[in-house]
């Protein structure tokens, strides 16, 4: 049968499908979290991207002139918000004082100033912004995981990598602005509607991806912690590590989900920098890497000694993902636990 010629199929333009996976990624982050693990900036920057979405469908998709002014000054607030969004995996003390935060709102007022005055340099303010945004973060990236201090050991590397893509997809949006000045030379406008909708498409999705990565590395807050304080004493990078070895054995720290680089700095007593450096010079890898050596030789002595299963010794070391899991335990034993397990016991039992 045919539809009636009167008849119009519903058009759903793709920002919209791009705003519902947005929304969608915005509920699972929400369900899945601990309220006082959410990271709220990465949670406000989903909902102004899904926000953008629509207004980007409705705008391109169903002809609303009007909405052409909204756009930018909601693009103008991407940039800010993720870097505030990293910024709060980072100790307070670390990133400076929270007064000058005022100044990220500098590029969303100048934009609403251009589109009341002078709407022609709309695009090249905006490519200078999410330029300018994208160097803060690999700025932020130059230091490597350790600069993330406030995130869980756990997810630090997968945080550092988002902080990376995140400034790529800043990349990227500016691009297509430059794309969008370009055609307006060359063909009037002719492409502006598919070149905003997979610039849409693809920079928003980057963005929510890497939200949802650097949220699951956020830790819970601390309770009540000990601080094994010692301001006036500025020990040397061997005494640094004696000091990390005897509070992650002793106190068996490294089992701690919710540890960052921060926390354990609070616990010895020392500043996160000043371990960090101890760490890179003495072990020659980041501390996110030394803490979970001490997981995995946990895990290694559990799969040797006791019959619990794989997931539970990865639980009990430490770990909260399989496949963070299974990535550190290959780089150290160059083994899967299942055959470390199998070669560690058969020798073992031949010995």
């Amino acid at each position: 049968m045919f539809a009636p010629k009167d008849m119009q199929l519903i058009f759903l333009p793709l920002p919209f499908v791009v705003a519902l996976l947005l929304l969608t990624l915005l509920a699972i982050i929400v369900r899945g979290d601990e309220p006082e693990r959410r990271n709220w900036p990465f949670l406000a920057l989903i909902v102004l991207c899904a926000l953008q979405s629509v207004i980007v469908g409705l705008r391109w998709g169903y002809d609303v002139p009007a909405l052409k002014f909204f756009l930018p000054v909601l693009a103008s607030g991407v940039p800010p918000l993720v870097l505030a969004s990293f910024h709060s995996l980072i100790r307070r003390d670390e990133r400076g004082a929270p007064s000058g935060a005022w100044i990220h709102a500098t590029p969303t007022i100048g934009v609403l100033l251009l589109v009341l005055l002078a709407p022609g340099y709309i695009d090249f303010a905006l490519i200078v912004e999410y330029v300018g945004y994208a160097l803060a973060l690999l700025n932020l990236a130059r230091a490597g995981t350790d600069a993330l201090d406030e995130a869980r050991f756990e997810g630090a590397v997968a945080a550092h990598r988002a902080l990376v893509i995140a400034a790529f997809s800043l990349c990227l949006s500016a691009l297509f602005d430059l794309a969008i000045i370009l055609d307006f030379e060359w063909t009037k406008g002719e492409n502006i509607g598919l070149i905003v909708s997979n610039a849409n498409l693809l920079g928003l999705l980057f963005i929510g991806g890497t939200a949802m990565v650097a949220d699951r590395a956020r830790a819970l807050p601390a309770e009540n912690a000990i601080v094994d304080q010692d301001p006036a004493s500025m020990p040397r990078d061997r005494e640094i590590l004696d000091r990390l070895d005897h509070l992650l054995v002793s106190q068996k720290l490294a089992r701690d989900e919710n540890l960052t680089l921060s926390r354990l700095a609070r616990r010895a007593g020392l500043p996160a920098r000043q371990i960090s450096i101890a760490v890179n010079r003495l072990a020659g890898k980041n501390v996110s890497q030394y803490i979970n050596d001490f997981r995995i030789a946990e895990a290694c002595r559990l799969l040797r000694e006791t019959d619990m299963s794989v997931t539970a010794a990865m639980l009990e070391s430490g770990f909260q993902t399989k496949s963070n899991f299974n990535r550190e335990f290959r780089r150290v034993t160059a083994l899967s636990p299942a055959a470390w397990r199998e070669q560690n016991r058969a020798g073992a039992l031949a010995a």
